[in-house]
């Protein structure tokens, strides 16, 4: 009687993370990610149940890493710019690898509107406090931070050829406009 197999978690998100970096959003689906995990698709369902959970669990480990990048509890609570300045160093320092596969986590998500809520959600909790700062220091805040997210987009969406160098260069730069404080 053979011992039974334990299939990885993380071994399989990781596979479809691969799969959507290679093959863009509509290419994920249970059958290419058990292929690239080197699983049956019955063991990718009963890891995820269906390729909606599958999703779900992507973006959940995403927002975990990123939290966990941060260094900050939710329960701590810590400046506007101290918050700022975390999200952009995180955007700015995060590996290519990362960064790619969360612009094509993003691709996946937008396809569908559940997810598209919680992504929206994501972003008002990250802008709230800075569409309620004021005077020169609330607006230079505000454009650092969607320049933040314009570069990663541009940049990892293919949109425009950014090199390492150019990459540093422009966070030099979005640093540069942050207000001292907020």
């Amino acid at each position: 009687m053979g011992r039974r197999k334990t299939i990885n978690r993380e071994a399989v998100l990781d596979a479809a993370e691969n799969v959507i970096a290679n093959h863009g959003s509509s290419g994920l689906t249970i059958d290419a990610v058990a292929k690239a995990a080197g699983i049956t698709k019955g063991g990718v369902q009963s890891c995820f149940g269906n390729k909606e959970m599958l999703v779900e669990a992507m973006l959940k480990r995403c927002l975990a890493l990123y939290d966990v990048q941060r260094g900050f509890q939710e329960e701590t609570p810590i400046s506007v710019y101290k918050e700022l300045l975390s999200h952009i160093n995180i955007t700015a320092d995060t590996c290519d690898n990362n960064n790619s596969r969360a612009a094509s986590l993003m691709a996946a998500l937008l396809q569908s509107p559940e997810y598209l809520t919680s992504v929206q959600y994501w972003y008002a909790e990250r802008f709230k406090h800075l569409s309620n700062a004021e005077g020169e220091e609330g607006t230079r805040a505000r454009l650092a931070f969607l320049a933040t997210e314009g570069l990663f987009f541009l940049r990892h969406f293919r949109l425009m050829q950014i090199d390492a160098q150019d990459w540093e260069r422009y966070f030099q730069d979005i640093r540069e406009i942050l207000p001292e404080k907020l």
